[in-house]
């Protein structure tokens, strides 16, 4: 990692108002690079065992290809790639093998320890990026009402209460190829925030407000209020929670 600041990491997850835990998340570090972590949110879908079957083969498939991944010489992009496509075919046997239509959603970020970092979703689950208090960029939903938003029939604020938010134009372990966004940020820097998220969080919150939390409060502080306030916005229907946050402190 480049000097200048020092990494704060957590991760938080709650059932939320939900019978059952869908949800999971992981927050790695490399066994061989330390300075290189692994953050992975999975929205699970599919009926209590089936989608939580689907979240921990994400988990699982995301571990088992970050420990082989080398910084110094493979390709970060390729490497969230391959989570991606594998958790997907991975899923799609294991609902032949169950019987249940498993899904998933996901939302990878690496960070090396050069400070580069690489992005990849697919579904509704974010991932945030905020430099000095104020969002830079997140990563846009496949769903329904993100494909309104872009043909500019509705505003991100009216999608944000849409009665078909919930509905996924693609996720993993559906027949279809899973759609999938890569991003990535050339040089981290002191100030730097990424976090993501399932939507059972970022649909209770404007980015101003997580962006504010998140400056303001440790990883671990952010984490316990963002859970604590979604689920008193959600009055009782609120959905699984999962969030990972890194912070990239300034040395004084």
């Amino acid at each position: 990692m480049s000097k200048g600041y020092r990494i704060q990491a957590s991760t938080g997850i709650h059932r939320g108002d939900r019978d059952y835990q869908q949800d999971q998340v992981c927050l790695l570090r490399h066994p061989r690079h330390p300075a290189c972590l692994l953050a992975v949110v999975a929205d699970g879908m599919g009926g209590r065992s089936g989608g939580r079957k689907a979240s921990d083969q994400v988990m699982l498939t995301a571990r088992q290809l970050f420990e082989r991944y080398d910084p110094d010489t493979d390709d970060a992009s390729a490497l969230l790639r391959q989570i991606v496509e594998e958790s997907h075919l991975v899923i799609k046997l294991t609902a032949v093998s169950s019987e249940q239509e498993p899904h998933s959603t996901i939302a990878v970020f690496l960070i090396n320890p050069s400070g580069d970092s690489h992005w990849a979703h697919a579904g509704d689950s974010r991932i945030y990026h905020f430099r000095n208090g104020k969002m830079v960029f997140r990563t846009m939903d496949h769903s329904y009402v993100q494909t309104l938003v872009d043909k500019g029939e509705i505003s991100e604020e009216e999608a944000q209460n849409h009665p078909n938010s919930n509905i996924l134009a693609g996720c993993l372990g559906t027949d279809n190829d899973p759609p999938m966004d890569i991003h990535a940020v050339p040089q981290l820097q002191a100030g730097d925030a990424i976090m993501a998220c399932s939507d059972g969080v970022w649909h209770y919150f404007t980015p101003e407000e997580l962006s504010s939390t998140i400056t303001m409060l440790s990883p671990r502080e952010a984490c316990e209020f963002l859970i604590q306030k979604a689920r008193s916005r959600a009055r009782g229907t609120g959905d699984n929670l999962s969030l990972a946050i890194v912070k990239l402190d300034p040395l004084f």
